[in-house]
């Protein structure tokens, strides 16, 4: 017998339409045209003309042949241009690519060919490296610089010479600002692509789609608690993960976006205090840059900032510096190929009555999905089967939703392995609590195998967070004839504070089993990618004496 729910009932333009986040910025300018969009510097821009400009951008492609299918690379700052981009480019159907500015001439080079770019906008202080790369590249690309007029006089970088052959304020003066863009033809259509670091072999793009990238701005807004006219701090460069989505979140609530080119404590507090901020986003790094900032370069401010940060869980004493300092903190976890940030540590009200060590606790958990994500567990990746909800049996966190990328971009062997059983294989390794919040235990590359012992280095580097000397550190497992590798430990001091090694030994052996307790403790500065995430491939290099 047939459905009567489907006869006669069909898709048509007045009930379906594909889902983008490009709609929200037409809307925010249609109900909010004079609310401040962007604040860079002296710069206002309205989200008149936010919109107005991505127009242009987009008109100004298309009449430099860019069609669907395309790839316009940016190598930006967080600044308008790189806003812009993120509407006006998939306003013609193309696909964004945001290069990681702290990239090297060779990695830029493969990926400007491997994506097929067709034009490259860049920003001048990078514009050393681009023309290295360019002349590695096989594509040649249109090149247009982005010379910035709110450059800081106090540029900790100096801005590099022109290599383009058109100017960006040029390239939108071809622009239309009525241009008449649409909606994408399929909401599975690609809008951007993101590069994974490629620390083993050449890196993996990963492509994301209309549909996931507007729920997750969807789930930003819920998660994040952004509420109408909020205002944003970008220390999260916008080419991670196209900024966790944020730079298309902002318009469901009409939010104000101020642009920050250098993580700075003095620039930080002067915008949270100055403009109102109500949100910011990072790693631990921007958290200790913030709470250890000069007592000079610090602010007072009335609100209460959310931060959102996707690294590993604060420790207490970090927690407990922003909560002095006036920030809540928020504890995200994801991946490039989740859109950023899919898991959230969900707060419950009757935590606050544990003590202090039920609360850290629950902190230290990454805890459930996102309302965008559909599914999130633990599973034994060989049998493909749930494990137990103990928190002790170690799993590989898997994701299932529309917030899991399309795809790695020309890598189908990737992409099917990835996706093997029908979940996303993320390689990180964690247990499932009894509540269903998962916490990670370690990368699957990242535990050490110690005389047949498993050890995770993020316990050990748990361990290490809760002296009060300890800045930063990273465990690694170093070969050991007799034990097949053993952790030791890289540790960098909080400015003014001391500690020996014998002291963190007798540290962790208060807190540890004495197995996984490190077997030396080095003191260094730790080498961190460009968004302050510790670079355990490096300090593996490092203890394996490379």
């Amino acid at each position: 017998m047939p459905n009567p729910y489907e006869i006669d009932l069909d898709k048509n333009p007045a009930n379906y339409q594909p889902l983008t986040p490009l709609s929200f910025l037409e809307r925010a300018a249609k109900v909010y045209p004079d609310v401040t969009a962007i604040i860079h510097g002296g710069l206002r821009v309205s989200y008149r003309d936010f919109y107005a400009h991505s127009r242009r951008l987009a008109s100004a492609l298309a009449g430099r042949g860019i069609i669907k299918g395309d790839t316009v690379t940016v190598m930006l700052s967080n600044t308008p241009p790189m806003l812009e981009a993120h509407f006006g480019v998939p306003m013609t159907k193309a696909v964004l690519h945001s290069l990681n500015t702290r990239l090297d001439a060779a990695v830029i080079a493969f990926q400007l060919d491997h994506a097929g770019s067709k034009i490259v906008i860049v920003d001048t202080e990078f514009s050393g490296v681009m023309a290295e790369a360019l002349k590695l590249a096989k594509v040649k690309p249109l090149v247009v610089d982005f010379d910035d007029p709110e450059y800081a006089a106090d540029a900790p970088y100096p801005k590099g010479a022109r290599i383009g052959s058109i100017d960006y304020e040029a390239l939108l003066g071809e622009g239309d600002p009525e241009f008449s863009w649409s909606m994408p033809e399929d909401e599975w259509d690609a809008i951007s692509l993101n590069y994974t670091s490629g620390t083993t072999g050449n890196p993996k793009g990963v492509v994301y789609h209309h549909r996931g990238a507007a729920l997750m701005a969807y789930a930003n807004t819920v998660h994040a608690g952004m509420g109408k006219h909020c205002v944003y701090l970008w220390t999260l460069p916008m080419f991670h993960c196209n900024g966790w989505c944020f730079p298309w979140t902002l318009a469901i609530q009409a939010g104000t976006h101020v642009c920050l080119r250098w993580v700075r404590a003095k620039a930080m507090y002067d915008a949270i205090a100055d403009h109102g901020v109500t949100h910011l986003c990072g790693a631990p790094i921007v958290m200790s840059t913030l709470i250890n900032a000069a007592d000079g370069d610090k602010r007072e401010f009335p609100q209460t900032v959310t931060f959102n940060t996707a690294a590993a869980p604060p420790p207490e004493s970090v927690l407990a510096g922003m909560a002095d300092a006036g920030f809540a903190v928020t504890h995200l976890y994801g991946l490039t190929e989740t859109y950023g940030p899919a898991v959230v540590n969900e707060w419950h009200a009757e935590w606050d009555g544990l003590d202090r060590a039920g609360q850290a606790g629950r902190k230290a958990r990454q805890g459930v999905r996102y309302s965008a994500l559909e599914d999130l567990t633990v599973m034994d990746p060989t049998t493909m089967e749930r494990t137990l909800p103990d928190g002790e049996t170690i799993g590989e966190v898997m994701f299932r939703g529309n917030i899991v990328m399309k795809g790695y971009l020309k890598n189908k062997a990737a992409s099917d392995e990835a996706f093997a059983g029908g979940w996303f294989h993320s390689g990180d390794l964690g247990v499932m609590h009894g509540d269903g919040y998962i916490q990670l235990k370690d990368r699957s590359k990242d535990i050490i195998i110690s005389g047949g012992e498993n050890i995770s280095s993020i316990e050990v580097e748990e361990a290490l967070y809760k002296h009060p000397a300890v800045a930063a550190c990273g465990v690694v497992g170093r070969p050991d004839e007799k034990w097949g590798e053993t952790p030791v430990a890289y540790v960098e001091l909080k400015p003014g504070r001391t500690a020996t090694e014998e002291e963190l030994m007798a540290h962790c052996r208060s807190l540890l089993a004495r197995f996984k307790c490190p077997k030396a403790i080095l003191f260094t500065d730790i080498p961190k990618t460009s968004t302050g995430k510790i670079q355990k491939f490096r300090l593996r290099e490092m203890a394996r004496g490379g």
